[in-house]
């Protein structure tokens, strides 16, 4: 791809938004925006939280970088409003964020796939009673994990150690969604492998061990410690990290993803048994963010990731040659 010239028309880089990573979202966005400048890209900030989405065609977005998190932004509602305007956009499609942003929907899948994901229980906000509370332990054992279904970076995530904590863990995750996922908690090594490109060309990035202090990686430890620990190579076991791409793969896979995405994958300290915990379809891109990490580690510079990126964006259904105007 020529680094000089601008074969990418405008593009806008889709940044903030409303979700609970809203912050975060502006941290990423504003990386994006300086690496595609840095390369010649006739690139602007975007903020659908602040103008109608409608102004994209208005204003002749030639396509779209999605460095939005969470809800409206990585579920699939941006996607179709982009599909429906025909401005190709970076990431997955429609059905593919909507499914990879409920956890639970992608343990469905993965599990119908016969791909390894921690049991589970899931509670709705209005229909659970302390009673059904209290009796997931005994489903799950102790520890377990608490999270609402359909939020990121850790936010409203809850280790739970003993019962009492459970009904305080529970209305937590319900402050933030309609449903709650309780997880069987896994105790081992944490690592995240990043996955580029689409079916058969998509292919796994270098696995990144995450040591976070006192093994919380909550949204703290995530992007704003300089405590917790990296790990580029992993250092895992001969043959671990070649097992944990192919099975990244496999999942990113059979959700139909395109583009771009990281899967969150723990690996049983006793058995070296991995179980995939979630994918996360538009990843972080700020400072602290493991994408850019493991792009360093294969030779892939953070500029070069981006205009990578940006030149795979597409639509679920690209209109015919002449359509787009």
């Amino acid at each position: 791809m020529a680094q000089h010239g601008n074969p990418f028309g405008k593009v806008a880089v889709l940044m903030g938004g409303r979700s609970a990573e809203r912050d975060i979202s502006l941290m990423s966005g504003h990386g994006v925006l300086a690496a595609l400048r840095s390369r010649g890209v006739d690139a602007h900030a975007f903020d659908p939280a602040e103008q109608p989405m409608d102004e994209l065609k208005r204003q002749g977005f030639a396509r779209c970088f999605i460095a939005l998190h969470g809800r409206y932004g990585e579920d699939g509602t941006v996607q179709g409003a982009l599909e429906l305007m025909g401005i190709p956009y970076t990431g997955a499609g429609v059905m593919s964020s909507s499914i990879a942003i409920d956890k639970v929907m992608t343990k469905r899948v993965w599990l119908a796939e016969g791909l390894p994901t921690p049991r589970y229980v899931l509670l709705h906000r209005d229909g659970f009673t302390p009673a059904q509370v209290q009796a997931v332990p005994g489903e799950l054992g102790l520890p377990l994990i608490v999270k609402p279904v359909r939020e990121g970076s850790s936010l409203g995530l809850t280790q739970v150690s003993d019962l009492a904590q459970m009904q305080q863990a529970v209305t937590a995750a319900a402050a933030l969604d309609a449903d709650i996922l309780c997880e069987q908690f896994i105790a081992g090594d944490e690592v995240t492998c990043p996955v580029v490109g689409e079916g058969s060309g998509a292919r796994a990035l270098p696995v990144i061990r995450i040591i976070a202090p006192g093994g919380q990686y909550d949204y703290q430890n995530k992007y704003f410690s300089d405590a917790t620990e990296y790990r580029v190579p992993c250092n895992l076991p001969k043959g671990e990290e070649a097992a944990i791409q192919a099975l990244a793969l496999k999942a990113y896979r059979v959700l139909g993803c395109r583009g771009w995405g990281r899967l969150d994958v723990m690996i049983d300290a006793a058995t070296r048994q991995p179980w995939l915990l979630e994918i996360n379809t538009s990843p972080g891109m700020t400072g602290h963010s493991l994408v850019p990490m493991a792009a360093q580690a294969a030779g892939l510079s953070y500029e070069d990731l981006c205009l990578q990126l940006l030149a795979d964006a597409t639509l679920d259904y690209p209109l015919p040659t002449g359509e787009r105007a």
